[in-house]
């Protein structure tokens, strides 16, 4: 039996809080760990291997989001088998075995790079499936995992629109340390970035709000970078709309703050941050809408 198929009704996870108090919506897209049994068995790699393209732990860390106020929402498929952090249908065609139709996107980046909605490759390059696919089955992959998680971001975005007249979301990832690294120019990027946060280069979310997140986080003791080398991704370029009051920002974690990247197993340091985000929630759900002057001006 295929584990997501016997959990067919919920993919994903909605951990909401008693009274939503706080203009925040909290993502969690890629720390999913229901692996279904049929996919590893005719994925090329173990287990193990496909995980290393998990941000692990991820949920864990914002889990406190509804004691602050707000909804968590949790993808619980991995990304390797969805990524809802793309389009619906950003497919390389070299992976199926047959045509695929005209709406699927073809050609982009990340598809070049084997990250589409369907991952042709794992962090560290190696391909993910055996043979070819079927094209009405990932169809159905789609229409059971991706489209469930984009159905409820844009209710709890809009719904939490209605409450507060505006909406932060704030989609969570993390990132592995040596890419880090590549934030932080040598000698001083030894140990990388500790966190990098991406508007998508101003247009995702309000300057105020991105600069108080920044803040927030470099005064809490981190070292913060903005854009480089993550700007965002789908959910951030496609919820991000500041003058329709949602803004967007794409929040990336160094792993090695917080796990052991090789066995992938919690730190001691996972305590502590965990401790920080909810404080960096609390401080973040504490801000004021910061273009009010708009509805003023629709009215």
């Amino acid at each position: 039996m295929n584990i997501l198929e016997s959990n067919i009704d919920k993919p994903i996870n909605i951990e909401k809080p008693g009274h939503q108090s706080v203009p925040l919506v909290i993502s969690s897209p890629h720390s999913g760990l229901d692996y279904p049994a049929d996919f590893v068995k005719n994925s090329a790699l173990s287990k193990q291997k496909l995980r290393s393209s998990e941000d692990c732990f991820v949920d864990e860390i914002f889990r406190y989001a509804p004691k602050v106020g707000a909804p968590l929402l949790k993808a619980l498929f991995p990304r390797v088998f969805v990524d809802v952090n793309r389009g619906p249908f950003e497919l390389d065609p070299t992976m199926f075995n047959s045509g695929l139709p005209n709406y699927v996107t073809t050609k982009n980046q990340r598809i070049f790079a084997g990250l589409g909605t369907v991952a042709k490759v794992v962090s560290n390059g190696e391909e993910v499936y055996k043979n070819k696919l079927d094209f009405d089955k990932i169809k159905k992959r789609i229409e059971t995992c991706y489209n469930p998680y984009h159905i409820e971001l844009k209710r709890l975005i809009d719904q939490t629109r209605d409450i507060f007249g505006f909406c932060i979301l704030i989609d969570c990832h993390s990132m592995p340390s040596n890419a880090a690294k590549s934030a932080i120019p040598k000698p001083l990027g030894k140990k990388g970035a500790d966190i990098i946060l991406g508007d998508c280069h101003g247009s995702s979310c309000h300057p105020s709000i991105m600069n108080a997140a920044l803040e927030i986080l470099t005064q809490a003791g981190f070292s913060v970078k903005r854009n480089n080398p993550y700007a965002g991704g789908f959910i951030t370029q496609h919820y991000g709309k500041p003058y329709e009051s949602v803004h967007a920002i794409q929040i990336e974690i160094n792993r090695s703050l917080y796990m052991n990247e090789q066995e992938l197993k919690r730190l001691d340091g996972i305590k502590v941050l965990t401790r920080i985000m909810t404080d960096f929630m609390i401080n973040m759900g504490q801000k004021a809408d910061p273009m009010p002057h708009l509805k003023g001006a629709a009215e």
